[in-house]
């Protein structure tokens, strides 16, 4: 693993303080506020400490209460609600300074035979040919903001090819639809688990963005407030973060200043490994302009 992805694997195996209440560090990635996907793998990785190694998260839904810091560790408490004959059950509240951050819960199931079915991968180009986002975005480095520059410089844990391209300096109206592939830069350990933690983590990155394009807008935007206001993520099967993943994302709706976005997460060989839902705060701030 490369240094950056070792820190991320660290920050998301968590300090067990106490029974069923855990400690998670920090990243700044050079957000405004905490990244929310590191709440997201780390509330998981809290909860499934709790649970026998038999039962597989299927299914996670949380809500985003107040912006987190990252300068601040991340408090991790976990509620056993049940342990049913098929499924687990697990509400997790992320505390800073004393405040709920963020709050979820996620279900747990042994593995059992019955239908199947899924949806087909899109046909878009393969990871191999493409550049890689950070190298297209050195292509516009005159035109980034010095915030942004600063942030783009350092080294990223997950490796993201984007099949979409925008100038986010120039955004012009596309359709709502984003596809992108996107890997852990890395050889990981075979642990299941923990490559879900870190899927959970990779399904918050150029994800509400999507539901901008069709305004000319972008996350760089000075004048939009973008913030996640919940995100639900439903495993389908075992997944390998360190090969690619093809995320196929669009946006369905916009209004009230919000937007809402779906993915379905495929690996290479078609199989659809997960799928994701988001709503996201989209307010234009005039007084930022």
């Amino acid at each position: 693993m490369t240094d950056t992805l070792d820190t991320l694997v660290n920050l998301l195996s968590l300090e067990k303080i106490e029974e069923n209440l855990f400690r998670g560090a920090s990243q700044d990635l050079g957000f405004r506020q905490l990244f929310g996907g590191q709440v997201l793998g780390q509330a998981l990785s809290a909860a499934s400490q709790t649970v026998s190694a038999k039962r597989h998260v299927h299914s996670l839904h949380g809500y985003f209460l107040r912006p987190g810091d990252s300068n601040e560790p991340v408090l991790y408490m976990v509620d056993r609600v049940r342990d049913g004959g098929s499924f687990t059950t697990r509400r997790v509240s992320a505390i800073q300074r004393g405040s709920t951050i963020f709050t979820c819960s996620a279900s747990f199931q042994a593995d059992e035979a019955g239908y199947h079915h899924q949806l087909q991968m899109p046909e878009v180009a393969g990871p191999d040919d493409l550049p890689s986002e950070w190298d297209l975005l050195r292509q516009l480095s005159a035109g980034v903001p010095e915030r942004v520059a600063e942030k783009l410089k350092r080294p990223k844990p997950i490796e993201i090819r984007p099949v979409t391209r925008q100038d986010p300096c120039n955004p012009q109206p596309i359709e709502p639809v984003r596809h992108l592939w996107f890997r852990a830069d890395g050889q990981l350990p075979d642990n299941p688990a923990l490559h879900k933690y870190l899927l959970a983590y990779a399904s918050d990155f150029s994800f509400i963005g999507t539901a901008l394009q069709p305004h000319g807008v972008s996350s760089w935007s000075r004048f939009i407030q973008l913030a996640s206001l919940d995100h639900a993520i439903w495993f389908h099967r075992d997944v390998r973060m360190d090969d690619w993943l093809l995320y196929a994302v669009d946006s369905p709706w916009a209004g009230n200043a919000r937007g809402f976005v779906r993915g379905s997460i495929f690996n290479r060989a078609g199989e659809l490994v997960a799928s994701v839902a988001q709503e996201g705060l989209m307010r234009v701030r005039e007084d930022w302009k």
